[in-house]
């Protein structure tokens, strides 16, 4: 298929050189798409029905009508005939959801093993024959538990069903995912958005298509997945960059941040970006030929004061202010016997004494400047934060020394979303076809509107975990995240059943749950391995010496390897780490033969996903945070990226909520 694309001569088939470059660029695409992936086999299933699908129960039994296999990609032989169906297919979907007990017509189904890229196993399951007996699962099993290695790779072979259902949700609702460490709800989203382009590819190739993730690291992560199901042209971003209006160099205490992240703010906004609209005084004179038209001031204000009531954009009601008066310019001239058109209305509208009074009336918004006099005028904050913000908050927003200009700011991350919100007071935000948020959990609910004008008009899906909210403002509840998003009517979904973690590892996580999050069920894990759990005390002067020693055995074993620690125990452990002699990357490098060790701070664990963790001191990642539930939904995340092993070391006693007392 890739040597076909690649020989198209379109040398005499196009009109001129622009529609050549415009068609040698899809053709390039094309093939880019069509890149093989060594280790990635493109088929991994098959499907034997018991009717050709669309034959009928008396249709013709053609057993090539009805054998199916399953694969990643579309691929088709030299005369077009399919060779592989997309696992997106309709036809596809019975190898996810057909069981015993609804086996959707479907007589076998084979599951095939592959080491690197090599077939070499295949496991069959009778659905519809009483006699036959029930199998094992053990590819299923194998390929669930296989060990994690580089970036994180798509999961089509091993979608259950209830993960199915989500990721062949309908386009038109949104969906959010709470699920907890190792459901799988970040490949689930994912999967969503290579499902949602096949079956709805035209809609979204025009609206665009976006992943939100909580970090680079994470993003670098994941990123290998959608091109390895062949989608080129998904976006991904992270919040930061999404509002990156202005340059961030700034920091805010948690209370700080806290309140600009308070949906109360987006009011203040509304009123502060409205605080430059004057009501006229003066009436408008429009000068005609030899007559003089003459708009009063109150009738001015009439106008004024509708748009403002209608609640539209402050940039959309600046352009209908002109062609509103001379709307009222034109019921005079028709008053008057003479009988105006539309060209005589623009004419009006470009008048320069219109110009000057809607200049007058309702300048244009400078949406960075406008955050700026809030944040460092008293006056100017008091006046629009009057009956929404107490004195004691609008001090806490305050900036301590105001700057000169908008360049000179020191803003935080949380100031870039008060921009991001003016801006889009001012000038609507172009909505996407759909988003994928993920980590949605630490989103403050100003960051959580940001996202949504992303898909004010398209849908979303949510993933995230509360017990995983890290952030001084995460979300107590999905319901009133989705109501900030824009989307209260999204359908929520939970996923308790693990197949990344290990039965002991989650068991042992989870001591915490009732700490940090004790309405959510406790996850379990459908992994036949307990997985490796040690918990080593050591000494102060030992420590160290430890954590390289639980960072040597587990380098013993196949996989990757993360060394998870508080932030400001990293330093510190790389010196030893390279003193040691062990080579070690940071998050979201590629791994490699002579560095499978991981170095990461705590703080950006939250995604990833390791063979083995070596947690370095437990209660130093709970002190490095501002308060005690935070520290433990830290520790949370950090205690579920094993996949395979975990080893703790710890020389500080443990958290009480973790040891049960």
């Amino acid at each position: 298929m890739r040597a076909d694309a690649e020989s198209l001569d379109i040398a005499d088939v196009t009109a001129n050189w622009v529609n050549a470059e415009v068609l040698q660029a899809q053709i390039d695409s094309r093939i880019k798409a069509l890149a093989d992936h060594a280790h990635t086999p493109l088929f991994f299933g098959r499907l034997d029905y018991l009717h050709a699908p669309g034959a009928g129960e008396d249709g013709p039994e053609d057993a090539d009508a009805s054998r199916f296999y399953i694969g990643r990609r579309h691929v088709h032989d030299a005369d077009g005939d399919p060779m592989v169906v997309d696992w997106r297919a309709p036809v596809s979907q019975p190898f996810y959801r057909a069981s015993r007990k609804e086996p959707m017509d479907v007589a076998l189904r084979r599951r095939f093993g592959f080491t690197g890229g090599e077939l070499t196993a295949y496991e069959d399951e009778h659905l519809t024959d009483p006699a036959a007996e029930e199998t094992t699962g053990r590819l299923l099993q194998a390929e669930i538990e296989r060990p994690r290695v580089g970036p994180m790779r798509d999961i089509v072979a091993t979608i259950q069903p209830e993960q199915d259902v989500i990721v062949r949700a309908g386009l038109a609702g949104s969906v959010c995912v709470q699920g907890a460490p190792g459901t799988g709800k970040t490949a689930v989203g994912l999967h969503r958005v290579a499902y949602l382009l096949y079956a709805h590819r035209e809609r979204l190739a025009r609206t665009g298509t976006l992943v939100i993730g909580p970090n680079d690291s994470f993003l670098r992560y994941i990123e290998q997945v959608l091109p390895a199901l062949g989608e080129l042209d998904v976006q991904q971003a992270t919040v930061e960059g999404l509002v990156a209006h202005v340059e961030v160099r700034g920091e805010d205490s948690p209370e700080a941040a806290r309140l600009k992240g308070d949906a109360r703010m987006a009011e203040v906004l509304r009123r502060a970006v409205r605080s430059g609209v004057t009501m006229p005084t003066e009436p408008v004179v429009v000068v005609r030929g030899s007559r003089r038209w003459r708009i009063p001031a109150y009738e001015l204000e009439e106008i004024v004061r509708e748009l403002l009531d209608r609640g539209i954009r402050h940039g959309a009601a600046r352009e209908a202010l002109p062609r509103r008066i001379a709307h009222a310019v034109l019921v005079r001239m028709e008053a008057a016997g003479e009988a105006p058109d539309d060209r005589v209305q623009d004419a009006v509208a470009r008048n320069p004494a219109v110009k000057a009074a809607v200049k007058a009336i309702w300048p244009p918004a400078d949406p960075a400047r406008t955050v700026l006099r809030l944040l460092s005028d008293a006056d100017f904050l008091a006046e629009h934060a009057e009956g929404v913000l107490t004195p004691g908050e609008q001090r806490t927003l305050l900036w301590p020394k105001p700057p000169r200009s908008v360049r000179s700011a020191r803003w935080s991350a949380a100031d870039a979303v008060l921009v991001d919100e003016a801006r889009d007071l001012a000038e609507r935000t172009p909505s996407l076809g759909h988003v994928v948020l993920d980590e949605a959990q630490d989103l403050s609910p100003m960051q959580y509107r940001a996202v949504g004008r992303r898909c004010s008009t398209g849908s979303v899906t949510v993933l995230g975990d509360i017990a995983q909210g890290t952030t001084p403002w995460s979300t107590p509840g999905w319901p009133e995240a989705l109501t900030h998003l824009g989307k209260p009517d999204a359908r929520i979904e939970e996923l308790t059943e693990g197949f990344r973690v290990p039965r002991d590892v989650i068991a042992y996580a989870s001591r915490l749950l009732p700490s940090i999050a004790p309405g959510l069920k406790e996850a379990t894990s459908v992994r036949e391995s307990a997985g490796d759990l040690r918990v080593l005390p050591s000494t102060a002067g030992t420590h160290e010496d430890a954590v390289l020693e639980a960072c040597r055995a587990a380098l013993t074993r196949e996989g990757s390897v993360g060394l998870i620690a508080a932030a400001p125990r990293v330093p510190a452990l790389s010196a030893a780490l390279s003193a040691a002699g062990l080579p070690h990357l940071a998050p979201g490098e590629e791994t490699s033969p002579d560095a499978r060790l991981t170095l990461v701070p705590a703080t950006l664990a939250k995604g990833l996903e390791y063979d083995y963790v070596v947690l370095d001191e437990p209660a130093a990642i709970t002190a490095a945070e501002p308060d005690e539930r935070t520290g433990l939904r830290r520790l949370y995340v950090a205690l579920t990226r094993a996949v395979s092993g975990l080893t703790v070391v710890h020389a500080e006693p443990l958290p009480d909520a973790l040891t049960g007392r």
